[in-house]
């Protein structure tokens, strides 16, 4: 007789691979991209929706380079020995965005002093607009920024440190 040949069809449905958590890594390129395309497009549409002509011109400068600025200081420092220190490490997670937030904002702040007081010096004649945007600018860019890069970074971390332990 022939015989018929039946594909045995539960070998599709238990072949799927078991959808558990990927590991997470932090690439620091990735978050210094993103920290100054998604700011600088977001003030871009508020320069055009306000017409703010200042705002369109702000959100590809200072804001935008602001934030990758930002981006790329907080991230180097999480992953250099920082990053390894027991209490950023072991803390809640908003302790540490929060202490990051505050510390990114201050040296936005700074940062804004520095450049106010260097323009100053170099050009004496106050008429550059842009200069006074930078004391909102930098400090409110560098505390969105070291949030989601400290938000990003740890969840990468603690995902990666907890897959080790159960291993």
């Amino acid at each position: 007789m022939n015989q018929m040949k039946y594909s045995n069809q539960t070998d599709d449905v238990y072949g799927i691979k078991a959808a558990g958590p990927k590991k997470k890594t932090f690439v620091l390129w990735r978050e210094v991209v993103m920290a100054y395309i998604a700011p600088a497009i977001m003030a871009g549409i508020g320069g055009l929706v306000t017409a703010d002509r200042g705002l369109q011109i702000a959100a590809l400068t200072t804001i935008g380079g602001a934030s990758a600025l930002m981006a790329l200081m907080i991230g180097l420092l999480l992953r250099s020995r920082v990053g390894h220190l027991r209490w950023v490490i072991g803390a809640p997670h908003l302790v540490v965005v929060g202490v990051f937030a505050m510390a990114g904002s201050t040296f936005g702040l700074y940062a804004a002093w520095v450049t106010s007081v260097f323009v100053e010096f170099m050009i004496p004649i106050n008429y550059l607009a842009w200069v006074d945007r930078v004391w909102i600018d930098f400090p409110l860019s560098g505390f969105i920024a070291s949030t989601i890069v400290t938000w990003r970074w740890r969840l990468a971390v603690t995902t990666n440190f907890s897959s080790k332990r159960r291993r």
